[in-house]
């Protein structure tokens, strides 16, 4: 939003918050994709065998491009693995492949959170493009009867904190799944789990940290309207 005021002091701690977990993943990734696992297989050879081991062989596993663009696509029941993740035998590769394994095995169980998310995907992207847009709009021509538009974009960005709140338990569910699969499947040993568990951990904390900008973003939108009606 190109508007400055007092209020951006507010999500100022959340914002670096952010910065602190995306620096503290990368790193994670970056030092333990150097580690090799002792099994010698490679993330796409996990999903694929933990997927058949959860009757989800009709789940496919593709690679594509970019780095750590990994990801499950609900709609089509496909995994898609980054080069970093897919061809590696990395115990950072297996924790990120079996981390996406558990949103296929979630979706197959239908674990109410996930599909709570997956519904909110379309009003929480409309949201998040047109929120702050009609909030300037509305907090610039107040003046003239338009305020009512603060109220119509901060509605729509409650759309994208909840898709923000709700990703939260989808995505540490999945790590604790990944864990349990890569030790009881012998993908990992018990010496290599803190080290697996460090990179999903690093992962999750990126989560956290994007739902206190959402939440913190969504006060300063409060003030902003309170104190514009003042």
């Amino acid at each position: 939003m190109f508007y400055y005021d007092p209020t951006y002091i507010l999500i100022l701690p959340a914002f670096l918050f952010a910065m602190w977990a995306q620096a503290r993943v990368q790193k994670a990734f970056n030092s333990y994709s150097r580690v090799r696992a002792k099994s010698g297989i490679t993330g796409a050879e996990v999903a694929r065998d933990i997927l058949a081991r959860s009757g989800l062989s009709h789940v496919q596993v593709e690679r594509i491009p970019g780095m750590l663009q990994d990801h499950y696509d609900p709609r089509v029941k496909i995994l898609r693995l980054s080069p970093q993740v897919y061809a590696s035998d990395s115990l950072a590769a297996l924790g990120v492949a079996a981390h996406e394994t558990g949103h296929a095995i979630q979706h197959d169980e239908n674990y109410v959170p996930l599909a709570i998310r997956s519904s909110l995907v379309p009003v929480a992207s409309f949201g998040s493009r047109l929120a702050f847009p009609l909030f300037l709009i509305g907090l610039i021509f107040s003046e003239v009867g338009l305020s009512w538009l603060m109220t119509v974009g901060i509605w729509l960005f409650i759309a994208a904190v909840a898709f923000s709140v709700i990703t939260l338990p989808v995505e540490y569910d999945a790590s604790r799944r990944a864990l349990a699969l890569l030790t009881q499947g012998g993908y990992i040993t018990q010496d290599e789990l803190p080290h697996t568990k460090e990179v999903l951990s690093a992962a999750g904390m990126t989560y956290l940290a994007a739902t206190a900008v959402a939440l913190t973003q969504l006060l300063r939108l409060l003030i902003l309207r309170g104190s514009r009606r003042d």
